[in-house]
């Protein structure tokens, strides 16, 4: 097998239909619309328009222009607007898709990590009243320890140190030992 069908084959492998189903309809909550019958959920999501007026509803005018004619360019400038959006809304970087990923569907489910990455980034707006994507990521809980605790801990020897009871290697040698012969 080819190495380009190896990568199509592996990356079709990451791709989790329920999410993508989740996902989904979750932007049809919060669109008031469904995507049309019959078509794919990429292809709804293709030209970046879906994508936009998502992003506008979450924030108003966070993307002043949506392109809804046009070539190419046009539509892939949607999907840019769209990423930059996201990430003025607060969804890391790190979690945002390649256009290319969209556009050329090279890695729907990147795609659909960003929308569930958007999803959590909801829970951070207080003014977004739900429904919301995926669950709610957890808030920093930082702990303050005084020196005395924290010199009290240095003492303790965890179990995940080593422990192993006063066992060793010996007897580990059962029936004939290794012999080494020096040529002749």
């Amino acid at each position: 097998m080819s190495l380009e069908r190896q990568v199509r084959a592996k990356i079709a492998g990451k791709r989790d239909a329920t999410k993508d189903k989740e996902a989904q309809e979750w932007i049809e909550t919060l669109l008031g619309a469904k995507f049309p019958a019959g078509s794919l959920y990429e292809d709804v999501l293709k030209d970046g328009t879906v994508l936009c007026r998502l992003m506008n509803k979450l924030q108003p005018n966070s993307v002043p222009k949506i392109n809804e004619s046009g070539g190419q360019f046009k539509m892939m400038e949607n999907i840019n607007n769209f990423q930059k959006a996201l990430k003025d809304y607060g969804v890391p970087d790190i979690d945002v898709f390649q256009t290319v990923d969209l556009w050329e569907k090279k890695d729907i489910s990147q795609v659909t990590n960003t929308l569930f990455a958007l999803g959590r980034a909801c829970w951070k707006h207080a003014e977004f009243g739900g429904p919301y994507l995926g669950p709610k990521p957890a808030d920093e809980c930082k702990r303050d320890f005084t020196d005395e605790q924290l010199r009290a801990g240095e003492g303790i020897v965890g179990l995940q140190a080593g422990q192993n009871k006063g066992a060793s290697q010996a007897g580990q040698n059962i029936g004939a030992s290794r012999k080494i012969l020096l040529g002749k």
